[in-house]
């Protein structure tokens, strides 16, 4: 049996005759652009929300960018954000001017640890970035109050967490901004790069809205000069379609990730994910933590199942942060769950009966390596 990691055409062939429809229909009206499209998947994505705004543009990396320019963050400030996630978190705060500023993530749901934000904030912080890893809401209610003691700004990094919830409020409600990525694999994705920023703040939206059209909301009213990050045509009908299933598939995610952790509770071999009290998590990644995770991998890949791993090397520790002079000691359980985080296969479209393939395989390498170290 082949298991994939993710299998985008297995969503595609449940959806085909919608999917086919709205793209014919915007092909048809040459609706490439901007549009009546784009704004009818704005408007849905903000009801579905309960927020004023949703803007879209090209991407996710984009939409971080662009919520730190509308903030007015640039060359000598501080932005607090957290040691494990994709790169994107960082290198936008670097592209606008300002410096990263690393944290190490909680033990158990490997977010931004809120309590060693504080030991990390000066004169020159701005803003803290949460990211809401694997589908995992970070702990918002410390982040938040000292938020509001320093007098700090919060952008949500929601890449990963379409719709969770934290304590019964959707994550991305909370800061000043919201960013998503729309990547084909995401829980909500498109078929090319998208992404969306939301927010309650009129003033804010006119910016980013501006920002991310070269400065202007209609052709030629260029009020500053801005980039050209705009979500297309094509791609907000495919999200619009699609938006009226991620909540059944952000359910069925949620169940996949209770029969993994039921067939695999018992390895003691294994560290499975923990879900945060009082929140909903999406599992847009099933990350398990093993010693032996190259070994388990190869294994794995030998069966014909595909895993991944996010991320290999924890921000800080990547080159184009050398400069800061980051040490292992700074970030323990970063530096050690980088070496160690093993991604299942996990998307909506999972048979129980390839989940169980990969348990098995599972719990077969480990037999055997338990036998093995009990050899003399």
């Amino acid at each position: 049996m082949n298991v994939p990691f993710v299998d985008l055409r297995a969503q595609y062939e449940q959806l085909k005759g919608e999917l086919d429809a709205a793209i014919a229909q915007v092909l048809a009206e040459s609706a490439f652009i901007r549009g009546k499209y784009v704004e009818q998947f704005e408007r849905a994505y903000a009801q579905s929300y309960g927020v004023r705004h949703c803007i879209g543009v090209g991407n996710g990396t984009d939409a971080l960018y662009i919520a730190f320019r509308a903030l007015g963050i640039g060359p000598g400030d501080e932005v607090i954000t957290t040691a494990l996630s994709w790169i994107s978190t960082s290198e936008t705060i670097s592209q606008v001017g300002a410096r990263p500023v690393f944290v190490d993530i909680e033990p158990d749901y490997y977010t931004l640890d809120p309590q060693q934000i504080e030991a990390k904030i000066t004169e020159r912080t701005r803003a803290i970035v949460p990211v809401h890893l694997y589908g995992q809401p970070a702990e918002m209610e410390p982040i938040l109050e000292l938020a509001r003691r320093y007098g700090l700004a919060v952008v949500e990094d929601c890449a990963q967490a379409h719709f969770a919830t934290y304590h019964g409020r959707y994550v991305g409600t909370f800061g000043a901004l919201g960013t998503f990525s729309f990547y084909p694999s995401k829980n909500l994705g498109a078929y090319g790069d998208a992404g969306a920023i939301i927010t309650d703040s009129d003033e804010l939206a006119l910016f980013v809205r501006r920002f991310a059209n070269h400065g202007a909301l209609v052709k030629y009213d260029h009020e500053f000069e801005g980039i050209n990050s705009r979500l297309d045509g094509i791609q907000a009908a495919i999200l619009h379609v699609k938006l009226r299933y991620i909540h059944e598939w952000n359910r069925r995610r949620a169940e996949l990730a209770q029969r993994y952790i039921e067939l695999l509770g018992d390895v003691e071999e294994l560290v499975l994910p923990r879900i945060r009290p009082g929140c909903g998590h999406v599992f847009h990644v099933f990350a398990i933590r093993t010693p032996w995770r190259s070994e388990l991998q190869e294994f794995l890949s030998a069966r014909g199942i595909q895993t991944q791993v996010h991320y290999p090397v924890a921000l800080p520790f990547l080159p184009p942060y050398r400069h800061l002079g980051h040490r292992a000691e700074e970030f323990p359980v970063a530096w050690r769950v980088q070496q160690e985080l093993l991604s299942l296969p996990m998307y909506p479209e999972l048979t129980e009966q390839q989940q169980r393939y990969v348990t098995e395989a599972i719990r077969s390498f480990f037999a055997h390596k338990r036998v093995r170290i009990a050899r003399p």
